[in-house]
């Protein structure tokens, strides 16, 4: 099945849209294997909110009342259910949305894989940890899905499945009732079909004017080609900031960034947080994938003055960023290091975003670019925290452009 149109099914109404994500889900959930509990029964459609009940996936690390929050993890198999919703969850609701059932995650949201498969490259990862939700859109299953990031979880799956996400700035919208890994970290994402979905998505949850449909304007972009990249990312997004300049648009080269010290900032900052965020799991590593059971013992072993210094870096680069993007809407990157591994035992590698999540900035994957073997490519925009909708709207920019044919 192909991925659901937000806007469009928002335009002609919700009514039987639940259902018919039921319907959907049933057909292909065997092989995809993306769910790890539906809601039970027939869910109660939204009758108030701008999505008028768009059914929503909700990645299972994050609560739905009458639903319990196992994280990926045989510590939380006999969790009882949650009593109530996340704060994220309730203002989907307020939206519009209808919760239909919680979605694969990796164990605790960190690397150890779920079952998922990739809708759009079979045999291949769909990513980690939002795999069930990325894959849930991909399939057809719903329009809507949430994930989270505190490395790359939300932006390499949806590269990896061919659809677009956002990725929040960072304290955007709280936490409450979502289990974290690393709280300087931790942000909301949601996956959708394209940039447009995601645009239509914002303005119900947020009240803001919808990104899409601000006055065309051809944005001004800095090109960030940092980072282990394959040759085939290389040469998609060469190509992307080639066809991105034939439409008119600004694309110069990121300069004055040092994007590697931000890369090897992150994961210290990340081994120290989590260790503290999830120590009543350390208590228990034998019963952790061994990744996991490393990076809490690596942080818990950590001296806090290497966090206090890993956090000062980032404190400065950010502002080189800050300094950097005055001017320009965006920076282009790399929304993974290539197309999804082969094979189900890894997710892939989050390198192309740890940068941008150190500094807690929003991030948009864009669709539309694919190998010559014809598996998805992603690339991302970056913009400046607490612009999630200025960054939808050159997201809507861009996107428009790569899903053209060239010479379109």
């Amino acid at each position: 099945m192909t991925p659901w149109s937000l806007r469009a099914a928002v335009r002609n109404g919700a009514t039987g849209a639940v259902d018919a994500a039921r319907r959907a889900i049933a057909a292909t959930e065997p092989e995809v294997r993306a769910w790890v509990e539906l809601v039970p029964g027939p869910a109660a459609a939204a009758t108030t909110g701008p999505l008028g009940g768009i059914p929503l996936g909700v990645k299972d690390i994050v609560d739905v009342a009458g639903l319990p929050t196992r994280c990926g993890s045989v510590l939380r198999a006999g969790a009882a259910p949650a009593a109530d919703d996340a704060a994220i969850v309730a203002a989907w609701r307020r939206a519009g949305a209808v919760p239909v059932g919680k979605t694969v995650t990796t164990e605790f949201a960190y690397f150890s894989p779920g079952p998922t498969a990739n809708p759009a490259a079979p045999g291949h990862t769909p990513g980690g940890s939002s795999s069930g939700s990325a894959a849930a859109v991909a399939a057809g299953h719903v329009p809507l899905a949430l994930g989270s990031q505190t490395a790359g979880s939300v932006t390499r799956p949806a590269a990896f499945c061919g659809i677009a996400a956002l990725v929040m700035s960072r304290g955007r919208f709280p936490v409450d009732g979502v289990t974290g890994l690393a709280p300087s970290l931790d942000a909301h994402g949601v996956l959708a079909a394209g940039v447009d979905d995601l645009a239509c998505a914002w303005a119900a949850l947020t009240g803001e004017p919808d990104p899409a449909a601000r006055a065309p304007r051809a944005p001004r972009l800095l090109l960030c080609t940092a980072g282990p990249l394959e040759p085939s990312m290389r040469a998609a997004l060469d190509h992307a900031a080639e066809r991105l300049r034939a439409a008119g648009m600004v694309v110069d080269a990121l300069d004055g960034v040092d994007v590697d010290a931000l890369t090897a900032a992150h994961p210290v900052v990340m081994a120290f947080e989590a260790a503290r965020e999830r120590a009543a799991e350390l208590a228990h590593a034998g019963s952790l994938s061994v990744p996991l059971a490393d990076l809490l013992a690596r942080g818990a072993a950590m001296p806090e003055a290497e966090y206090r210094a890993a956090r000062d870096r980032v404190a400065r680069h950010g502002d080189a960023f800050a300094a950097a993007v005055d001017g320009y809407d965006a920076v282009l990157a790399a929304a993974a290091p290539g197309p999804a591994p082969y094979g189900l035992g890894a997710t892939g590698d989050p390198v192309c975003s740890r940068p941008w999540q150190a500094l807690g900035l929003p991030a948009v994957t864009v669709p539309g670019l694919h190998d010559d073997a014809g598996l998805p490519l992603g690339v991302q925009l970056v913009g400046r925290a607490g612009q999630d909708g200025d960054l939808l709207a050159t997201g809507c920019r861009v996107a428009g452009v790569l899903r053209r044919r060239p010479g379109g």
